[in-house]
C-alpha cells in the first residue's frame, strides 16, 4: 500500500511570548519519524511523511490529493482547539481518505479526561472521584469530601485537555485546601483551560496497550459486564509496563512531565513485564479492553492505570491514550510490544494490518 505518515513535529509547531515550556511536549522528532516510515517500508509498503497541518506552507490536503495515499497512518496532535486530536481525521474524512486509529469523537473525547472519566463512570469502570475547577475559588462538590463532610486528601491537580502529563509535577499533589487554590489557580493561568482534581490513588503505576479491534459481538459482551468477560482474540494485548518510580526519589512517586520528557531510552527505569499476580494481570487485561470498548477505540491505544496500595492493589483507571507515542526503545507502546516479543517493525504494521482489516482494505504487501 501506498501510506501517508501525518504527524506534527515539535520543529515546526508554532511559538508565542509567555507560551508554557511544556506546551509542545506531545509532538514528535524527526527520529520517531523516519522510524515509522522504515518500518513501513519493511513491511513492503511505501511510505512518504507529511506534516499534518493544512496551512501554508505544509498544505496537507493539496498534498495528500497529488500522493493519493491508500492508508493514513496518522498520529497528529494538533496545535489548537479542545479537539485538536480530532482535526486531521475530520480532514481525512471530508477527503474520503481511510487512516489508522481512531476517529474523530473518540479523539475528542479521549483528550477531554474528565468527560472520558463521566463515560467510564456511567459503564461501572473504575476511575477516582473528581471534580472539574473553572476558577481556583469554585466550591468544592461533595464527590471529594468524605463522610464526615471534609476534603479526603490527598488530591491530584492536572489540565483537563493535555498529554504526555503536561502541568503534572511533584506539586500536584496537595493535602491542604490552600495547597488546591493555589495549584489550581496557577495551572488556570498557565494551560487557560478546566483543570481536573481528583482524588490521589497512592500506589504502582502501570500502562496496558493493546493493539487490533473487537468483533461487534465481544464488544457488546466488554460492554454490558466489562470486568468478567475474556478479551477477544482479536485484540492484542501486550505486556503491561510499571514505570519504576523508585527509581526517580526526586519524582515523589509520580510520573511526571519531567520524566516522560527529559529521559532517554538508556536512563528509563521500568518493569515489562509489570510483576503482577496473573489474576491482576488479567483483570488490567480486562477492564482495558473494557475501555477500549465504551470509548470506541479503534486499532491502537493504551490505558493508564494506578493500584492502591491501600485497597490490595486495586487498580483505578486514569485515562486512555488513543494516540499512544511511537518513539522506538522509549515510549511505552513500544516497550510493552518489545515485551511480548514484538519488533518495533512488527507493531507499526500490525496497527497497519488492523486499519486495513477494519476498513476492508486490499493490500498488495
Amino acid at each position: 500500500m501506498r501510506i501517508a505518515v501525518l504527524a506534527n513535529l515539535k520543529i515546526n509547531a508554532p511559538r508565542w511570548e509567555g507560551m508554557s515550556e511544556d506546551q509542545w511536549d506531545d509532538l514528535d522528532s524527526p527520529k520517531t519519524i523516519d522510524s515509522i516510515v522504515a518500518a513501513l517500508q519493511s513491511g513492503g509498503h511505501e511510505a512518504q511523511f507529511f506534516e499534518a497541518n493544512i496551512l501554508p506552507p505544509h498544505n496537507l490536503i493539496e498534498r495528500l490529493e497529488a500522493y493519493q495515499p491508500d492508508l493514513c497512518f496518522n498520529i497528529a496532535e494538533g496545535h489548537f482547539g479542545n479537539g485538536r486530536e480530532a482535526q486531521i481525521p475530520a480532514v481525512l474524512e471530508m477527503l474520503r481518505l481511510p487512516y489508522t486509529g481512531s476517529q474523530v469523537l473518540t479523539l475528542a473525547l479521549a483528550l477531554d479526561k474528565p468527560l472520558t472519566k463521566r463515560v467510564l463512570l456511567y459503564h461501572g469502570l473504575p476511575t477516582p472521584e473528581f471534580q472539574v475547577f473553572e476558577s481556583a475559588d469554585d466550591p468544592i462538590d461533595a464527590d471529594l469530601l468524605g463522610p464526615n463532610g471534609e476534603l479526603c486528601f490527598p488530591l491530584f491537580v492536572k489540565p483537563s485537555r493535555e498529554g504526555t502529563s503536561m502541568g503534572v509535577s511533584t506539586e500536584s499533589v496537595v493535602r491542604t485546601v490552600a495547597e488546591l487554590r493555589d495549584q489550581v489557580g496557577r495551572q488556570i493561568q498557565l494551560y487557560n483551560q478546566p483543570i481536573l482534581v481528583e482524588h490521589y490513588i497512592e500506589g504502582r503505576e502501570v500502562t496496558v496497550g493493546m493493539v487490533g479491534n473487537m468483533p461487534p459481538t465481544a464488544a457488546r459482551r466488554l460492554s454490558e459486564h466489562s470486568v468478567v468477560q475474556p478479551v477477544p482474540d482479536s485484540l492484542a494485548m501486550l505486556a503491561p509496563l510499571e514505570v519504576d518510580l523508585d527509581a526517580y526519589q526526586y519524582a515523589e512517586g509520580i510520573y511526571t512531565n519531567q520524566l516522560k520528557t527529559e529521559l532517554t531510552a538508556e536512563t528509563f527505569q521500568y518493569l515489562c513485564p509489570a510483576p503482577l499476580s496473573p489474576e491482576l494481570e488479567q483483570e488490567l487485561y480486562m477492564l482495558a479492553a473494557a475501555v477500549f470498548r465504551v470509548t470506541d477505540c479503534k486499532d491502537v491505544a493504551r490505558v493508564d492505570f494506578r493500584l492502591d496500595r491501600h485497597n490490595h492493589d486495586k487498580p483505578y483507571i486514569l485515562e486512555i491514550n488513543p494516540l499512544p507515542g511511537l518513539t522506538p526503545r522509549f515510549s511505552d507502546l513500544c516497550i510493552q510490544a518489545t515485551g511480548i516479543g514484538w519488533t518495533y517493525e512488527r507493531l507499526i504494521n500490525a496497527i497497519v494490518a488492523a486499519a486495513a482489516t477494519r476498513q476492508e482494505l486490499v493490500s498488495d504487501s
